[in-house]
């Protein structure tokens, strides 16, 4: 589309409007009619979220006003000092009928043109009941007027018990659909992934519970509308908790490919994850706050401090294959960002170049492809193979950062949401000192793997092995951590003090699962390159410079 360009208003002064490729401009006229470089706003006509013939006001509610040479345009502005985002929403004037119409007319084909993935039909789960118990308000009162005001249609539906909107997803038809929103915590985001995840696969004839199978990825996007105690992925994939922030990545039609992590003991799918499966003090912590919910979201600092204090370990051993890319290792400070080169060159190495045959372990890649090319992309990935075998505090894999408010670095703050890979982090048995240093460093800027009994490995694959025998292991599926005997092969030093107050340890942990328990000690974990998509972009990073009045936007 050729340049478009003409004088404009804003109130009572006098700008230069500019509709030129993808960006859409005004600057500010001196009184001489002379542009004021340093007084200019731009946005990419991607950003803008809708145009308006006539004045549009918002507050206290939405109100037409006609008018002949007004026009509004309302896009994303981002707020100063963050990731955060709020609805941008300006008035112009123009010189006469007209040109307000081509302006109009023009504003709007450049955003269809370039924003082709935008959506138009939303399914949407509430949970009124996770968290603080404010998904219905956070929805209804922020979400739904942006969503009319965007011209995006949602059919809403209100979760009634666990796994509600994984069994709607797996059950009925979602012809029509665009993608599924998620209003609630980590949680219900999970119980969408595993619906949309078993259907995919349901659908293409792939078994979940082969370890070794290649799974499909959907070309529907999972939106995330924090509302939740805890909101781990959409904090590690936006960058900030915030219900508008998410709701304009949705409208916008942002999409985010992600790694995913399927959790199998033998030849039976337990999970899938994202963020964190942890054995030992985060197992510990997740199994013993189950037991005090009475509590609200402060039994997670309550059974934290419980287990740090009991100070336990666990024995076994863990197999796991290192990633064959060199591109990237945990420990080299670069950070996962929006247009990651790390991330890009997986999707360009998995699907740029065929598929690579020697490997039990395939992976699925899913970028920001077109639906076509969804399901196009096969690829092993063959790589070392090593063994650890020792006793534990905690062992960790995590397919993101797994940064939150609390801990913004996360738990690796190198790790890569879509490269096909995961962070392994094994934190030997050491005292109570040693390990509240480790716990201490995921809140500010000094390197938690810079520890002697700590190790950390960029990975594909891992097989982990308690030291318990296979009876104690068949146990699992039956018992919580309930307090045994010792044996002579998971006998561990411990404080008779401490001991008594916490209660005697158990000789094995639970394994916690993007935060729900798995019940089976031994697992085998295993990465997927880019199987689902959400509407997001990424943690952006900040380059841009504002002088003055001036707004820069970035893609």
């Amino acid at each position: 589309m050729e340049t478009f360009t003409s004088t404009l208003q804003i109130g009572k002064e006098s700008y230069s409007g500019l509709l030129r490729c993808r960006i859409f401009e005004w600057t500010k006229l001196s009184i001489r009619n002379e542009e004021k470089s340093a007084c200019v706003e731009r946005v990419p006509v991607e950003e803008i979220v809708g145009v308006q013939a006539g004045r549009l006001e918002l507050l206290p509610k939405k109100r037409v006003e006609e008018s002949e040479t007004e026009f509004t345009v309302l896009y994303v502005r981002r707020v100063r000092g963050g990731q955060r985002w709020s609805l941008g929403h300006t008035v112009f004037t123009a010189p006469d009928p007209e040109l307000r119409d081509r302006w109009v007319q023009s504003l709007r084909h450049s955003t269809e043109k370039y924003s082709e993935e935008r959506p138009k039909n939303l399914l949407v789960f509430i949970n009124p009941f996770g968290g603080r118990q404010r998904g219905r308000e956070v929805y209804w009162t922020q979400i739904a007027p942006l969503f009319e005001l965007a011209g995006v249609r949602a059919h809403i539906l209100e979760t009634e018990r666990p796994n509600h909107a994984r069994d709607y997803i797996l059950k009925s038809d979602l012809t029509g659909f665009d993608g599924l929103v998620c209003v609630g915590g980590d949680g219900m985001f999970s119980e969408l992934m595993h619906g949309l995840i078993g259907r995919t696969q349901r659908e293409a004839g792939i078994s979940e519970h082969d370890p070794e199978a290649t799974l499909q990825s959907s070309s529907l996007r999972i939106g995330i509308i924090p509302a939740g105690s805890t909101d781990c992925v959409c904090f590690a994939t936006v960058g900030v908790n915030d219900p508008i922030t998410s709701a304009l990545h949705i409208i916008i039609g942002d999409s985010q490919p992600l790694d995913v992590c399927s959790v199998h003991h033998r030849k039976r799918l337990l999970k899938y994850s994202v963020s964190l499966v942890g054995y030992g003090f985060y197992g510990d912590v997740l199994a013993d706050s189950d037991r005090h919910r009475w509590m609200g979201p402060i039994r997670y600092d309550y059974s934290g401090l419980k287990m740090f204090l009991s100070n336990r370990s666990y024995k076994g051993t863990v197999r796991f294959q290192l990633a064959e890319s060199q591109s990237s290792n945990p420990r080299d400070n670069t950070r996962c960002r929006s247009g990651c080169m790390v991330c890009s060159e997986s999707t360009d190495r998995l699907c740029g170049f065929g598929s690579l045959v020697g490997s039990t372990f395939h992976s699925l890649s899913r970028a920001s492809l077109s639906e076509s090319q969804v399901s196009s992309c096969s690829v092993s990935l063959p790589g070392e193979w090593r063994s650890v075998s020792g006793s534990f505090k905690a062992v960790n894999l995590t397919c993101m950062s797994s940064a939150c408010p609390k801990s913004p670095g996360g738990l690796s703050p190198s790790a890569h949401l879509a490269d096909g890979t995961a962070d392994l982090i094994l934190v030997r048995d050491c005292g109570r000192a040693e390990f509240l240093k480790h716990l201490s460093r995921h809140t500010n800027n000094k390197d938690q793997f810079d520890l002697p009994f700590v190790e950390v490995y960029r990975v594909t694959a891992l097989h982990f092995s308690p030291e318990n025998n296979e009876e104690e292991e068949e146990k699992d599926e039956n018992e919580g951590m309930e307090t045994e005997e010792e044996t002579e092969g998971s006998k561990r030093k411990k404080s008779s003090f401490m001991s008594g107050l916490c209660g005697a340890p158990p000789s094995r942990s639970k394994w916690n699962c993007d935060g729900e328990l798995v019940a089976h000690t031994a697992i085998h974990a295993r990465v997927h390159c880019q199987l689902i998509r959400l509407f997001a972009r990424g943690i952006e990073s900040s380059h841009g410079k504002r002088r003055g009045s001036c707004l820069m936007y970035y893609k």
